[in-house]
C-alpha cells in the first residue's frame, strides 16, 4: 500500500512533534513494505526535521504537491505558480497591513520584514483580551523557518526564484475570504486552506490528490490501494482519488463527511490508531 499523511493536525502533535506511538506505527507500516509519504503543505525543509528528529525517512510531496521528492531527495514532479498571473494581486496584498503573506520558493520561505512586526505587535497588544491570536501567530512561525527579506517584492519580481505556493494568513475571516476572492478568478491558480485562518494557492495542476497520483505511479502501486489520512481542506483532493480515507478527530466537517472512518486526534496518536485499523482491515500485504 501507499500510505499518505498529511502533517500539521495529522501527524504532527501540538507542539509539531511526530509522537513515539506514530513514529512505531510508520516504522511498523514499513517494515511490511508498505510505503509512507508525507503529502503536506509545509516545504520539504520544514517537513524534514520533525522526520529527521525520530528517524524517519519518507518521501515527501510538499507545498501541498507541487513538489514531489522521493526518500533520497529525488524530484518526480514541480508544478511552479505562474508568476504573471498572481503578481498584481500580490500587490494588493503587501498594501493591507491586516494580511500576513509567505511565499514558498522551493525550500525557501520569504516573508517581508514589514510583516513580522506587525504580526508581533497585534500578537502582543491582543494577549490579554485575546490569547488564542498569539497562539496563531506563534503556530505560523513554528511551522515555517522563514527568511526576512525587506521588500518581498525583490522576491515576486526576481526571475531566479520559483514560486511555487502563498499562504496568507489573516485574524479576520473575512479579510481572508476577500483575499481568496482575488485569487479565486485568476488563470491556472487553486486556492485552499490548512487552517481556518489561512488560504494556500497553488498551480490549478499542484494539489495532494496529483501528488499522491504521482507517488502511486512511481511506485507501481494501484489507487485502490492507497489510504490518506488528513484534517484541512486542502486534504479533500487526496480523498477524493484515495482507496482508504481517514480523517482526523480534529478535522474539518468535510473531510468527516467524506471518509472512510475517523480516527483519534492528533493530540491521541490518531495516526497510529488509525494505521492499526487499515493494516488489520487490509492485512499486512502491498
Amino acid at each position: 500500500m501507499l500510505i499518505a499523511l498529511d502533517m500539521d493536525g495529522t501527524l504532527l502533535n501540538g507542539e509539531g512533534k511526530i509522537s513515539e506511538p506514530n513514529r512505531k506505527a510508520i516504522a511498523a507500516a514499513q517494515a511490511q513494505g508498505h510505503i509512507v509519504a508525507i503529502v503536506t503543505g509545509r516545504a520539504r525543509k520544514d517537513a524534514l526535521a520533525p522526520l529527521r528528529e525520530v528517524g524517519l525517512v519518507c518521501p515527501i510531496a510538499s507545498l501541498n504537491g507541487a513538489i514531489v521528492t522521493l526518500e533520497d531527495g529525488t524530484v518526480i514532479s514541480e508544478t511552479p505558480l505562474e508568476r504573471a498571473a498572481v503578481r498584481p494581486v500580490l500587490e494588493w496584498v503587501r498594501e493591507q497591513a491586516d494580511l500576513y503573506c509567505e511565499t514558498y520558493t522551493g525550500d525557501t520561505v520569504y516573508v517581508g520584514l514589514h510583516n513580522r512586526a506587525q504580526w508581533e505587535a497585534l500578537a502582543s497588544e491582543m494577549a490579554e483580551a485575546a490569547p488564542e491570536v498569539k497562539w496563531l501567530v506563534n503556530k505560523q512561525f513554528q511551522q515555517a523557518r522563514v527568511t526576512y527579506v525587506d521588500d518581498i517584492r525583490t522576491v515576486w519580481d526576481d526571475p531566479e526564484r520559483v514560486m511555487y505556493k502563498l499562504l496568507i494568513f489573516a485574524i479576520d475571516r473575512e479579510r481572508l475570504l476577500d483575499a481568496a476572492s482575488r485569487f479565486a478568478p485568476l488563470p491556472g491558480v487553486t486556492v485552499t486552506s490548512s487552517h481556518p485562518h489561512n488560504i494556500e494557492m497553488n498551480n490549478e495542476r499542484a494539489t495532494k490528490g496529483e501528488a499522491l497520483k504521482q507517488l502511486a505511479a512511481h511506485y507501481g502501486i494501484d489507487m485502490r490501494d492507497t489510504v490518506v489520512f488528513g484534517d484541512s481542506h486542502n486534504d479533500l483532493s487526496m480523498f477524493e482519488v484515495a482507496g482508504c480515507r481517514v480523517a482526523m478527530a480534529n478535522a474539518a466537517p468535510e473531510l468527516k463527511a467524506n471518509g472512510d472512518f475517523v480516527t483519534l486526534s492528533h493530540e491521541e496518536d490518531g495516526v497510529a490508531v488509525g494505521l492499526e485499523q487499515v493494516l488489520a482491515r487490509r492485512g499486512t500485504s502491498r
